[in-house]
């Protein structure tokens, strides 16, 4: 690849660090702050609520994949993904600043509601900006190994927060953490989110986007055009349900798993988290250049098989893994095996449209794919244990996957899909599908 598109690739996956780094770190610091914002009770039961929040942001995200997926397609890449950071760091603020239950009673929880609201927009625009900006911006034999820094990205993202969570556990007592020092990774994210604002201001557009010039752009974006890719928009949220709900299984959720089921400390769960993301990290470009060579469905049928046959016996030997290294090596079983759908799953949606409703196809599909599955699974892990059969948690996870083997095995390859094909769709044109979803030509 030339130097510009390396340009693009850091940028973009620069802005996609910061934007999980704010969205991340909700999560890992939740165990510290959930009693600040409801009364004195349950512990779990505070933990339920204030990940109940966590969710409601996911449901927010469809309205961003819309919104800023329109935009995307409209305005450009760029303009889209400006717009994520600054909201993502207004929502960051607000969670900095809000008040606890003894200050403003229930005040505090509406604060994180507006902030998470914030946050899931601005990160339902971000998946579809970051998935489409990488995918244009590499050449068409390195997009697997280009769109891989999505979650390259996104993961360095949460290292930062699991990395800032351990220095702090190391460094302030417990005490000090639940009172005021879960707002210090927010105040980071702002001050983050600021700096990636002013990076992508002097970003450059993508060149298939460029190309695809100005004609019908009334049509462009829009959810008319939209539904006439609405076989591909299915399939992104049926292929996405697998990978999404046991993507946080293992990344959000397992620190908290280790520390409250496996009874491990939760500075060493936090630990064994970090590691475990790191490798998963570093072996995400090794899995997109394969898929650029053996294609992307080997990749996500390797995926769909094992998270279906392995989830349930590598939860309930997580379970029992109470030290460091067993669990480490479990946790790294899972995350090899996730491997086979966070490296492509960017590229993989965005080969499915049309230049012109790029954006919005994978956008407002992969954020109600989310909202429905992967924003739901810590609140459904933790109602599963505060049922006491925790072990349905594990069925459900590995009966998402099945589902979404069901897809990889029927979907067509999406590897040499030319995504030049141009944006303008005409009012009430059908889109004809010819081994792969083309678009008439603007005139």
């Amino acid at each position: 690849m030339g130097r510009e598109q390396w340009k693009k690739i850091w940028v973009g996956s620069a802005g996609n660090m910061v934007e999980w780094f704010d969205w991340f770190v909700y999560a890992t610091f939740a165990v510290y702050f959930a009693d600040s914002f409801f009364p004195e009770g349950n512990e779990t039961a505070n933990l339920m609520n204030t990940m109940g929040i966590f969710a409601v942001g996911f449901f927010m995200r469809p309205v961003g994949g819309w919104l800023l997926g329109r935009i995307g397609d409209r305005r450009g890449r760029k303009a889209a993904l400006t717009l994520t950071v600054t909201l993502m760091s207004a929502s960051a603020v607000l969670i900095a600043i809000a008040p606890t239950y003894d200050v403003a009673g229930y005040g505090g929880v509406a604060v994180l509601m507006v902030a998470r609201l914030l946050q899931g927009l601005s990160v339902g625009g971000e998946y579809a900006a970051s998935a489409t900006y990488l995918t244009e911006a590499s050449a068409p034999e390195k997009r697997g190994f280009a769109s891989s820094f999505q979650y390259v990205s996104m993961t360095a993202g949460q290292l930062v927060g699991l990395g800032l969570q351990i220095l702090l556990q190391r460094n302030m007592s417990e005490a000090a953490l639940h009172s005021w020092g879960w707002r210090i990774p927010f105040v980071v994210g702002a001050l983050g989110a600021g700096i990636v604002f002013y990076l992508r201001r002097s970003m450059l557009e993508t060149e298939v986007y460029a190309e695809s010039g100005a004609a019908e752009q009334q049509d462009r974006g829009t959810l008319k055009v939209l539904w006439q890719h609405r076989r591909e928009a299915f399939l992104v949220m049926a292929l996405t349900m697998g990978g999404t709900v046991a993507y946080y299984t293992y990344t959000t959720y397992l620190t908290k798993f280790l520390s409250k089921s496996a009874g491990m400390e939760k500075s060493t769960a936090s630990l064994v988290s970090f590691c475990a993301l790191f490798v998963f990290m570093c072996i995400q470009p090794l899995a997109g250049m394969l898929s650029d060579r053996i294609g992307r469905r080997p990749l996500l049928i390797t995926f769909a098989i094992g998270s279906t046959f392995l989830t349930v016996p590598i939860m309930t030997m997580l379970k029992h893994a109470d030290t460091f290294w067993p669990a480490l090596g479990l946790a790294l079983l899972a995350l090899l095996v996730i491997t086979g759908y966070t490296s492509i799953n960017a590229c993989v949606k965005a080969e499915l449209f049309p230049t012109g409703i790029r954006a919005l196809g994978v956008g407002l599909s992969y954020a109600v794919a989310n909202a429905l599955f992967g924003g739901t699974a810590e609140y459904v892990a933790l109602w599963f244990k505060n049922a006491g059969v925790e072990s349905g948690f594990y069925w459900y996870v590995a009966g998402c996957a099945a589902v979404s083997l069901v897809v990889y095995l029927t979907m067509r390859e999406t590897r040499d899909i030319d995504l030049n094909r141009v944006a303008a769709v005409r009012a009430g044109e059908k889109a004809s599908t010819a081994g792969a979803t083309s678009v008439t030509p603007a005139s």
